[in-house]
């Protein structure tokens, strides 16, 4: 019996569904329904049982105040995002006219996005050196201290650090502004012009409306990753001076594989997708005033 065309576009569609969602449920919401199951047990990662012990674990995390000290070390990388954010606007603004040579400009902005991390942060690793790196050198011959243990420096290596996500992370989200703004119709800005508009004008009236869903999605990326670092600390600093460039994820990662603390480890992990909902939610409904 053959089937009629709407019953074979139903299951084609319903098929098509079941691979992506099959895929969803197989990478995303088993592994995080996984992680707050292995958050209720003492676990040490090898042993096959695993010992239950409810809400312990969230008891031992909340009544810890230098594990959520932590979190004061990633507001370096929240403040290096909002700046990353801004340079991204304003280079994708520049770079939407008629500027000459701006494709080589775009290609500049962007090649650090495509270099690997690990790479990216040796090379750091070289120029942030106090005794021979090349940053410290240049401020030498500016007539400026030559001294700064960029890395060293409790108070500063957050924000060195910092630096690097903004060096790497900034052509990412011109590209994705950049896509934004060539979509706003040109005929808005030949009104806005005809009308006499200033260019601060046209930009807070056409440009910036157009494209509030696009910053709001920037954001997101940029604030969730801020919350995650890991990578720069680890490779560059290893939690160092003293504890002072350690990360929450850093500081999971020590506990579940340094100390076996598998359970401890994974209540940090669920503690940490529940504050990025919450960053998140705060964003969209008073940063950004819902993006609507």
């Amino acid at each position: 019996m053959s089937l009629s065309y709407k019953a074979q576009k139903k299951i084609i569609l319903i098929t098509f569904m079941l691979i992506p969602l099959a895929l969803l449920l197989t990478f995303s919401y088993y592994p995080a329904l996984d992680l707050v199951y292995l958050s209720m047990t003492s676990w040490d990662g090898v042993s096959p049982t695993k010992l239950w012990v409810g809400f312990q674990n969230y008891t031992e995390l909340f009544s810890d105040p230098m594990i959520f000290s932590i979190f004061a070390h990633n507001l370096a990388y929240v403040a290096a995002g909002i700046v990353q954010v801004s340079l991204a606007l304003f280079f994708a603004v520049l770079l939407n006219t008629k500027l000459k040579g701006r494709n080589i400009f775009k290609v500049i902005i962007f090649l650090p996005f495509i270099m690997n991390s690990v790479a990216v942060s040796y090379m750091f690793g070289y120029l942030y050196d106090p005794a021979s790196g090349a940053l410290n050198l240049v401020l030498g011959h500016l007539g400026l201290s030559d001294k700064v243990n960029w890395l060293g420096n409790p108070h500063l290596v957050n924000f060195s650090l910092g630096f690097i996500n903004i060096w790497r992370f900034t052509g990412f989200n011109m590209v994705i502004f950049l896509g934004a703004l060539q979509s706003i119709p040109k005929e808005l800005y030949e009104a806005a012009q005809i009308d006499g508009a200033s260019a601060m004008q046209t930009f807070r009236r056409i440009t910036f409306p157009s494209i509030v869903s696009i910053i709001e999605v920037n954001m997101f990326l940029t604030i969730t990753g801020a919350m995650e670092v890991f990578e720069l600390p680890f490779i560059l600093t290893k939690g160092g001076p003293i504890g002072s460039s350690d990360t929450f994820v850093t500081k999971t990662i020590e506990i579940a594989f340094t100390f076996g603390n598998f359970g401890l480890a994974s209540a940090m992990g669920v503690v940490l997708l529940l504050m990025v909902g919450i960053i998140v939610t705060l964003q969209k409904k008073i940063i950004l005033r819902g993006g609507d």
